[in-house]
Order: C-alpha cells, then sequence, then structure tokens
C-alpha cells in the first residue's frame, strides 16, 4: 500500500487532498513539514503532499527553504479551494466567543470575520487540530477556523460557513517523491521546478533569465534564497511553463547553465487544469 505524509491532522486541508488524489493510501500525518519530508527521505512514506502557497497569503517560506535540500523531486501539483468554517463546542451562540484559535496562515486568510466579531487568536500549529483544541477543551469561550471535514470529526458546530475573506481563496500543494519521474514530452501543458544559485557577478540574475525571455518560455515564479551569511551570489526556486525537452525551455536551460554556478531540476510534471482556466479567465 502507497502510504502518502502530510504535514497537519485529520480533516486538514493537506488531509484532503491526500484523500483525492491517493484514495485508499495510507496516511502518514505529520508535525510539521521538516518531518513530513524527511519521511519520504527516510523510506517511511512513499510521497508526500505539502502545500507550496496561498492566492491570498502568498507562499509557505520554510517550504521553499526546505525543498532544496530534500532531495526529493515534484511529481505532481494539485489547486485545492480553500473553505473556512468558525467551528466550536455544540449549542454555543456566537456571542460568547472570545478566542479564535487556527494556523497562522489561516487567521491571515479570514481576517474580516475576526475583525467583525472582535476575538482574540490563538495560534495552533494546524486548522484541523484547532477543531481537536477546542473538542478538548469544551469550554464555550473557544472556537476553531477550520476546514469544514474537521467539525463533523471532532463534534463541533458550525456558527458560520465559508468565513474566507476571498471566495477564490486557492492554495497549490505539490506531490513530492523520492525518485524523479519525468512525462515524455507531448503537447500536453507542463511544468518545471528549477533550484539555481547566480555567479557571483554583476547582472547575473538578469543574464541568466535572459535565455528564458528570448525563448518566448514563460517563467511563473521566482523566490530568492540568501545563501550562507549573506556574502555569496543567491539561491532562486523558479518555476516554467513547459518541458526541458521542448528545445524554447533547453535554450533557456542551457543559458541559465552558462551564467549560473549550480542548476538542479526539481521536478517535471503535468500542470493542473486550475492553471488553464485562470488562464481562460
Amino acid at each position: 500500500m502507497t502510504t502518502v505524509a502530510y504535514q497537519g491532522e485529520p480533516g486538514s486541508n493537506s488531509a484532503t487532498v491526500t484523500l483525492t488524489l491517493f484514495p485508499g493510501a495510507g496516511e502518514l500525518a505529520c508535525t510539521t513539514f521538516e518531518q513530513a519530508l524527511d519521511s519520504v527521505t527516510l523510506g517511511t512514506a512513499d510521497m508526500a503532499v505539502i502545500p507550496i502557497d496561498n492566492s491570498a497569503a502568498g507562499r509557505v517560506a520554510d517550504v521553499h527553504h526546505l525543498l532544496p535540500g530534500s532531495g526529493l523531486f515534484i511529481v505532481a501539483e494539485y489547486f485545492l479551494p480553500i473553505r473556512f468554517d468558525l467551528m466550536g463546542v455544540p449549542g454555543t451562540p456566537l456571542d460568547e466567543v472570545v478566542y479564535v484559535r487556527s494556523h497562522i496562515h489561516a487567521l491571515g486568510q479570514c481576517r474580516k470575520v475576526l475583525r467583525e466579531g472582535g476575538w482574540r487568536t490563538v495560534v495552533s500549529d494546524d486548522t484541523a487540530g484547532a477543531a481537536r483544541e477546542v473538542a478538548e477543551l469544551g469550554d464555550a469561550r473557544h472556537a476553531a477556523l477550520a476546514p469544514p471535514a474537521a467539525a463533523p470529526l471532532h463534534g463541533l458546530e458550525v456558527m458560520k460557513s465559508k468565513v474566507e475573506d476571498d471566495p477564490d481563496n486557492t492554495t497549490r500543494f505539490v506531490v513530492l517523491s523520492r525518485n524523479s519521474t519525468v512525462p515524455p514530452h507531448t503537447e500536453e501543458p507542463t511544468m518545471t521546478s528549477l533550484f539555481f544559485c547566480v555567479r557571483n557577478v554583476p547582472s547575473a540574475l538578469y543574464k541568466a533569465l535572459g535565455g528564458f525571455a528570448s525563448s518566448g518560455v514563460n517563467l511563473t515564479k521566482i523566490e530568492s534564497y540568501q545563501m550562507g551569511a549573506g556574502l555569496n551570489a543567491s539561491g532562486f526556486y523558479a518555476e516554467v511553463e513547459g518541458h526541458p525537452d521542448d528545445p524554447r525551455v533547453n535554450l533557456a536551460l542551457q543559458e541559465l547553465h552558462f551564467f549560473s554556478s549550480e542548476v538542479r531540476v526539481l521536478g517535471v510534471y503535468p500542470a493542473h487544469p486550475h492553471r488553464l482556466r485562470e488562464r481562460s479567465r
């Protein structure tokens, strides 16, 4: 049986994606992203499902720093619409709530309802974990912002549904594996994820990325990392549309190699249909 690791608890968004992509697989819930990645590296799990960025809150910083050093490869991506419910002890009136618990990213994605309620916030390690904490406390003053699946799982009552600030709120997840599985080059939309370090010379980044512009390759993401004590050139995580065997992408990668001290392909995988839907709007 395939075992899939994720950060969080049953009922979390990561658990939902895991069940969607790998129905019937064994689940390994982890406390941190690092534990989830390590479980794949050590062979405790076969895959890891990890959130990488959110349309409202931006990148998941820990993941971007852990990915390049994990030794794992991205083999798939998935976009999940994010929904949060305010849930509490059954029978509790809304005006009795004093504290609202959730993950720091969830609190940041539900600022409007928190501002309207005037509640104090308590940061939890995980959204579904916040629901579990409220159930364990059994205190009417405490509520949780958590995915809808967490309420029945922990015997809580939904006090307000769909309280996320942005109805288009979406989180992108990636699936990580010990082995790189590069799909064949076809006409199907494909993404390529890279890590590279530019040479410590003037205009190195401009020159390294110039090949993507001149070859007409769309660079959809770039994130910088400060290497060492800050005296060295930066490292970058980047994502481009296309397959390395596509002549345009291949030419851009050749130029990237020329102006970089290190280039690593972290994954080549099918583009999720969400990308095409967003482009057609």
